[in-house]
């Protein structure tokens, strides 16, 4: 980008440019969400890139957005799945001004790939189970997402592999539902994508953010929403009453279980949904298998085939060009007058842009030992958090399958309460035409026939209960050593987070004093630029500092 490009870009965002909590420099804008702007920026002094989220200014007076935005980082950071954007930074400036620092992505969010039209069933599946992953992991720790939609979806490469998921905004996440950080009757949510219950004004739960799953999944294979109006309320009104359409209406091709699972996501009634990420990620995979293992056409579907570019590199070598053009200054000092009789105010410009580069230079060094100190916190805690996270994972899917084997149980027993109810009554019957004089040998064999049946029935209906209440019974075990995982977790971040804010705050108050450095090194290089210009002397050596 040109010096005049930079000019005009700027001139259209007053933010471009500017260092947002003494440390983050805006470089570019990538775009503006409900709460606020995010932009590409860069670590002033350590070459590290990240998205920014800055909360819109005419937002700043709301309070709750900060609740909001504290609660985003520690949701999302709890979380930490492969598959969740990661959270490095948050806090307020001395200006008031909300931030969000996250990993800076290079892709393309689900929304466009779904704008170029159907997507390969393969690819959908494949991309709806890294979706369900995360989710799965973001639900076992108590995070919901509440406002899941192709927009808050990105498809980027990682490692070589190409669709790698990331879900980003977890701004509405509730780690716990308190009303305090909401205003009162506020609902939460994108229409398209919103469950019935969250149309209705009800908290959203882990199976909302499924039927916001089923959604994208109907919407990747179709092409299209299954429910579209213009108007807000008929479309919350539609997800409140109205049956989504059968996908494979439009998608003919759509295996026929492929199609059952996106219709059991749909459920208005939340409980004939899947009952966790677990159970869906089972019948994903169950699907994937019975699927041919043919890729799909990557370039016709938008795909990306190639890694994206990395970030434009840093616009100079830090304080390295600073010591060049520093002495650079002395030399055409030197240069312009020979005898050593230069002007005090440019003898005294010249041996400053010396001084700064030096301290400026020591000054990087200890950023430099306090960012491996920061990255060394932030490294362990990224594999506790991971390590409880898969813990949390393996036992919430174990809790899964017990739940769902016991209500398999139950509804075998049931099945056979009501056989030997009907038995029960059949038996009875006989009895009494058996007392009233009736009896024959037919009679005597139906009551031994039935009076055994009713006895078997029993028993088996007893060993389904037993079983039934055992895996009940573990499941509550389980459940009780997720809770203390949790707790692990959150005591574990809380100290992490304290120790990390320390060390962002040393890296803070040095990196203002490095900008202080900078402020006072350009003055100094205007002031002998000027005074140098118009020597004929001097020309080379001030067109090498550029």
């Amino acid at each position: 980008m040109t010096a005049t490009a930079r000019k005009r870009s700027r001139s259209k965002d007053p933010y471009l440019g500017k260092v947002v909590a003494g440390r983050y420099r805006l470089e570019a804008r990538l775009g503006e969400g409900g709460m606020g702007v995010v932009y590409r920026a860069r670590h002033v002094l350590i070459d590290r890139v990240v998205a920014l989220k800055l909360i819109r200014p005419d937002l700043r007076g709301e309070t709750h957005l900060r609740a909001w935005m504290l609660r985003e980082a520690r949701a999302a950071n709890r979380v930490d799945h492969a598959h969740i954007v990661d959270i490095h930074d948050v806090g307020e400036t001395e200006q008031g001004e909300l931030y969000l620092v996250m990993e800076y992505l290079t892709g393309k969010a689900l929304s466009s790939v779904i704008n170029k039209g159907k997507v390969a069933i393969p690819r959908a599946i494949d991309i709806l189970e890294q979706m369900c992953a995360a989710l799965s992991r973001a639900h076992d720790l108590g995070v919901i997402h509440r406002d899941l939609k192709s927009d808050n979806v990105m498809v980027t490469m990682r490692g070589g592999r190409q669709d790698f998921v990331k879900i980003l905004d977890f701004g509405l996440a509730a780690l716990a539902r308190d009303p305090r950080l909401a205003p009162k009757g506020a609902v939460f949510g994108t229409p398209e994508y919103m469950s019935p219950e969250q149309a209705r004004g009800e908290d959203a739960t882990a199976l909302s953010d499924l039927y916001s799953l089923g959604i994208l999944f109907y919407e990747m294979v179709t092409g299209e929403l299954p429910f579209r109006s213009r108007d807000r309320e008929t479309l919350l009104d539609m997800q409140r009453n109205h049956a989504a359409p059968d996908p494979r209406e439009k998608r003919p091709d759509l295996p026929e279980r492929a199609a059952a699972l996106c219709m059991k996501l749909l459920e208005k009634d939340a409980q004939k949904r899947y009952r966790d990420g677990h159970h869906l990620r089972e019948d994903l995979k169950a699907v994937q298998r019975s699927m041919p293992s043919t890729a799909w056409d990557q370039k016709s579907e938008g795909a990306p085939v190639a890694a994206p570019p990395p970030p434009p590199p840093a616009p100079s070598a830090g304080v390295v060009e600073w010591s060049r053009r520093a002495a650079n200054f002395l030399r055409a000092t030197a240069r312009a007058y020979p005898n050593g009789r230069a002007p005090d105010n440019v003898q005294k410009a010249a041996d400053r842009m010396w001084e700064l580069a030096a301290r400026a230079s020591r000054l990087e060094g200890e950023l430099a030992s306090h960012s491996k100190k920061l990255e060394a916190i932030e490294k362990r805690g990224r594999a506790l958090r991971a390590e409880i996270g898969r813990k949390v994972e393996e036992l919430a899917g174990e809790e899964s399958r017990a739940m769902r084997d016991a209500a398999a149980q139950q509804k075998r027993a049931d099945s056979l309460r009501a056989e030997r109810d009907v038995a029960k009554r059949e038996f009875d019957a006989l009895r009494r035409q058996e007392a009233e004089g009736g009896g024959s040998k037919d009679v005597y064999v139906a009551i031994g026939n039935r009076g055994a049946r009713v006895e078997t029935l029993g028993e088996i209906i007893s060993d389904y209960d037993r079983i039934a209440h055992e895996r009940v019974s573990y499941s509550a075990q389980l459940r009780k050593q997720i809770a203390e995982l949790r707790s692990q977790l959150q005591r574990y971040s809380e100290a992490l987070e304290n120790d990390l804010q320390a060390g962002r705050d040393r890296i803070a108050t040095r990196v203002r004093e490095a900008l202080e450095y900078e402020q006072k090194f350009q003055q100094s290089s205007t002031v002998l630029m000027e005074h140098l210009k118009g020597k004929p002397e001097c020309r080379e050596i001030l067109e090498d500092k550029d």
